[in-house]
Order: structure tokens, then C-alpha cells, then sequence
């Protein structure tokens, strides 16, 4: 039979002795949940003796079961953190020792320490998020929901996560100093409608097996960089319901904590990286449920956040209740979108429409921004290539190239329908080529944008020829041949692109200045 100590203080004191870890210094991280110890290489994390409505640690044995969920939820995230759950034992002189021989008296996960300075919370501080890390973000979080199992049970998370609506009305109601009554009924009402609009949605994710086992809990405090590459950790174990979802409302916990932090840039980014490396089309139908899943997310980091300011030293109030009152407003802000609308960038190659569909995309409402459709990198998942791998001239007929357009026409409707703006990046020399992007939307009756960028041969050799590990194959022999083309008809917004990026993206919202995010 287990050994049962009355409190923890001497469990915490072994832990926090440098004695215990060969006279190596030690750092202590407390939590409402949990004290983790850090010490040279190792990490040690301790289940506190707590129960809350959520979860339950008021037992040797349940904290034993937590630890074993915690490696197993993990590891496949993080192998290499989570090491293994190791015994804290009573020896036979009466005295602790941290995975000794005698009778178990709590337990601990063991973890590889790493820099828990990068961290990409810290980083986000830093100003050290770019555009390039938050590419491989989104790749890191697509293999992670790829590999995501088991599936579960939908039906038990549908219902939760409506029922979530009423508990934030009720909690937001203790403190109207933060939350006026009348923005929460409002927050309350909005949130309630998008539910029912988007729970047959939710059902038919379900089916599809896209309500999943999910980290959970992915925002950038739990994400750190580890040999040069993002890695996910401290994923949810405590609870099956509350780590269990859509994978999309896994993504949307850490787009809304990018926007939050003001680099919406870099949440546009992870969220077109995600969605072209998992190439649902049914993502696209289900960006619908997007502004509810982000509103989710907001308000229940508005909550907790308000809760943590009643615990809080009086001096850290005031800063706290101001990062709850943006919480919310966020929440407020994204479950109410405006209109979507499709715009395409177009041009011969070097006028710079790609990086302008980059730069417009963070622009366009609702967040995290437009869904960016490029045909350079459809043609290579046509082929299946990746996007830097080099095609031969074959995949550039005129037949394979119907193949690319019509996809990302149908991709942009797709995305409208659901109410999220889409941007077309491609060259559109032909005159149908334009009438099938103008028409993703006409039918659809969203307001449509078409900018051609214009930019003297010479700047367009030069731009080509500095390129590396680019979507585009066109080099000086194809900029050179499209001064050939003959465009016809030419009904878009001719934007002169000689100047700087910032210079065309001035232009390009001058011609839509009512469509930007607020």
C-alpha cells in the first residue's frame, strides 16, 4: 500500500533542495495546478493536491494517473521532453528520495529542461516572431493535428463548447468593472446565434474525423524552440473533454493569442501555412465556425485572466483587468465579421503580386486575415512537389495550367461561402482566366477586387533573379516571353509596382479602404 503524506511541503522542499539534483541550482515554477522544478538538464513537474471543477488531484492516485496522461498526451508532441514518470519514495530511514526504493509518496514528470527563455511567448516580447518562424509554425501544427489520435467521440465536445456560452455570460456578470452588462449580453446573444448557425457544421466535422484528441491548450507560452525548431508541450491531460476538439479550434487558440499580441502578420501566415500543408478542402467550408472558435478562445482567456486578477498583489491589478478588458474585446471583435470579400493580385512574373497578396492578406476582415490562393504553389501540389521543388517545362501547357486556376476559383468560393476572404495570386494573362476569379465571387454576390500590377522589364529581371526557394519557377527566358502576351480586355485596377512593397500595398488599399481590419 502507498505511503500518504498529509501535505506536500516536504515533497516540494526535496525537490527545491539543490542536494537533490547533485548541488545544481534550482528554479521553481508554481501554477494553480502544478510545481515544476527546473535543475541543470531535468525538469521535474509535481500534481498539486487540488480539485477544481476541471480537474482533480486530490489523490496520490489520481496525481499517479495524471502523470501517466501527461507523458502519454506528450510524447507525441515532444519526445523529446517527456522522459517518464518517476516515484517520490518514503526510504526505510524515513527520509524522501526522488526515485528511490521505498514506498511511493507522490510522483513527478520527469522532462528534458529546455531554454525556457525561447519560448515563443518570450519571443513574441522580443519582436524575434518573423514571417519565416511563423511558416514553420503552421507546418509544426499541421504534422502535430495530422498525427493527432485517437479521434473521439464528437458529440460530448459539440455540446460542451455551446455550453461554454452561458458559463462565460455567468462568470463575466462578477465583474461588471470589466465587463459591462450590456457588451456581455450582447457577447452572449452573438455567441449563442454563431453556435446554432455552425453546429451542423460541427456534426459533419465529427463525421469526417476532424474532432480530435488536440493539445488543447496552444498558445505561445507552450511552444518553445528547441534546437532551432518550434516544438509543442504541455498539452492538455487532465481533463479528455477539455483536450478534445476540432482541430481547427486547437489553431484557433494560438492565431487569436498571435493577434492579441499585435502580429497579425504572423497569424495570417500560420494560418495559410496550415491550410496548404493539410489541403482539406472541407477546411475551407469549415472557416464558417472560424470567428465563433476565435471568440471562444478570446473570452475564455478573458475569463481566466480575470480570475487571476482577484488573486493577484494589488499593484499587478490594474495591468491584469486591462489585459482581460482586450481579451474581450477581441472576443467581441471576431464573432462579429463583416462581409468577405475575394480580391486578386495579378501580373507578369517580378511585378511583386505575390508579395502583395502576403501584405494584403493580414488586411482583410474577419481575422486572422484572407486565405491566400496561389497558383505557383497549386501547380506543385498538382504535381506533388513542394513548393520549392523546380517543375519541367510540361507542367506549364496551357491544359495543365486550366488545372490550376480552376481549383483556386473554387477555393476562394469555397472560402467566401463560408464568409472568409480570399485572395487569387496569379498571373491572369487570359481573359477567362479572370472571368473564373471574378465569377468565385459573383455567384456568391461578394464584392470582388482585381489589381494588375505593372513594373518595367528590367525591375521585373532583377526581382526574379534575386529569388531562392520561391513557389515561382519563372525566370529571365519567361519574364522575357510575357512581354508577348496579349491580354485582352483588361477590366482590373492597373497598379504601378515599380516602387517599394509598402508603396503597392498604399495603392491596393486605396482603391479598398472600407475593407481593412478595424
Amino acid at each position: 500500500m502507498n505511503c500518504v503524506l498529509d501535505t506536500q511541503e516536504p515533497v516540494l522542499a526535496l525537490l527545491g533542495n539543490p542536494s537533490t539534483h547533485g548541488g545544481r541550482p534550482v528554479r521553481r515554477i508554481d501554477t494553480h495546478a502544478a510545481s515544476v522544478f527546473l535543475a541543470g538538464e531535468r525538469a521535474f513537474k509535481i500534481k498539486r493536491a487540488v480539485r477544481f471543477p476541471f480537474l482533480d488531484f486530490s489523490t496520490l492516485e489520481k496525481r499517479k494517473a495524471a502523470c501517466e496522461a501527461e507523458i502519454e498526451v506528450n510524447r507525441p508532441f515532444a519526445p523529446q521532453i517527456y522522459r517518464r514518470v518517476l516515484a517520490v519514495t518514503r526510504e526505510a530511514d524515513g527520509a524522501l528520495a526522488l526515485g528511490g526504493q521505498g514506498e511511493p509518496v507522490e510522483w513527478a514528470v520527469e522532462m528534458r529542461r529546455f531554454d525556457e527563455d525561447l519560448t515563443l511567448d518570450h519571443l513574441a516580447e522580443q519582436g524575434r516572431i518573423d514571417a519565416a518562424l511563423a511558416d514553420r509554425l503552421g507546418r509544426i501544427v499541421a504534422v502535430a493535428h495530422e498525427q493527432a489520435a485517437p479521434v473521439v467521440e464528437p458529440e460530448p465536445w459539440i455540446d460542451a463548447i455551446g455550453a461554454y456560452i452561458a458559463e462565460h455570460v455567468a462568470e463575466f456578470g462578477k465583474t461588471p468593472e470589466l465587463f459591462p452588462p450590456a457588451e456581455v449580453a450582447e457577447l452572449g446573444r452573438a455567441s449563442g446565434a454563431a453556435y446554432g448557425r455552425i453546429r451542423e457544421l460541427l456534426v459533419e466535422r465529427g463525421r469526417r474525423g476532424l474532432i480530435r484528441r488536440i493539445h488543447g491548450d496552444l498558445h505561445l507560452g507552450n511552444i518553445a524552440l528547441i534546437e532551432g525548431g518550434p516544438v509543442l508541450f504541455d498539452a492538455i491531460e487532465f481533463n479528455p473533454l477539455i483536450g478534445s476538439g476540432d482541430v481547427l479550434y486547437d489553431l484557433a487558440f494560438l492565431l487569436m493569442d498571435l493577434i492579441e499580441r499585435g502580429l497579425p502578420q504572423c497569424a495570417n501566415v500560420v494560418f495559410n501555412r496550415y491550410l496548404a500543408q493539410t489541403r482539406r478542402a472541407e477546411d475551407l467550408d469549415a472557416l464558417a465556425a472560424l470567428p465563433f472558435y476565435l471568440s471562444m478562445r478570446a473570452a475564455i482567456r478573458a475569463k481566466v485572466t480575470a480570475e487571476r486578477r482577484q488573486r493577484a498583489a494589488p499593484a499587478e491589478q490594474a495591468a491584469i483587468g486591462e489585459s482581460a478588458r482586450r481579451y474581450f474585446e477581441l472576443a467581441r471583435h471576431a464573432i462579429a465579421p463583416p462581409p468577405p470579400v475575394v480580391v486578386a493580385t495579378a501580373g507578369y512574373s517580378g511585378t511583386g503580386k505575390s508579395a502583395l497578396a502576403r501584405a494584403l492578406a493580414p488586411q482583410l476582415a474577419p481575422l486572422p486575415g484572407a486565405v491566400v490562393l496561389r497558383s505557383d504553389a497549386e501547380r506543385k501540389a498538382v504535381f506533388g512537389k513542394d513548393e520549392s521543388e523546380k517543375l519541367p517545362p510540361a507542367a506549364y501547357t496551357a491544359g495543365v495550367t486550366a488545372q490550376v486556376y480552376a481549383p483556386i476559383a473554387d477555393k476562394a468560393r469555397r472560402a467566401a461561402a463560408a464568409g472568409h476572404s480570399a485572395i487569387l495570386d496569379a498571373v491572369f494573362a487570359r481573359p477567362g482566366e479572370r472571368a473564373l476569379a471574378e465569377a468565385s465571387a459573383a455567384e456568391l454576390g461578394v464584392s470582388f477586387h482585381g489589381f494588375f500590377l505593372e513594373a518595367p522589364l528590367a525591375i521585373r529581371l532583377e526581382r526574379v533573379a534575386g529569388r531562392s526557394r520561391d513557389a515561382s519557377d519563372a525566370d529571365a527566358a519567361v519574364v522575357r516571353a510575357q512581354e508577348g502576351y496579349d491580354l485582352g480586355a483588361l477590366g482590373w485596377t492597373r497598379i504601378d509596382a515599380a516602387g517599394s512593397p509598402e508603396e503597392t500595398l498604399a495603392k491596393a488599399l486605396a482603391a479598398i479602404p472600407d475593407l481593412s481590419q478595424p
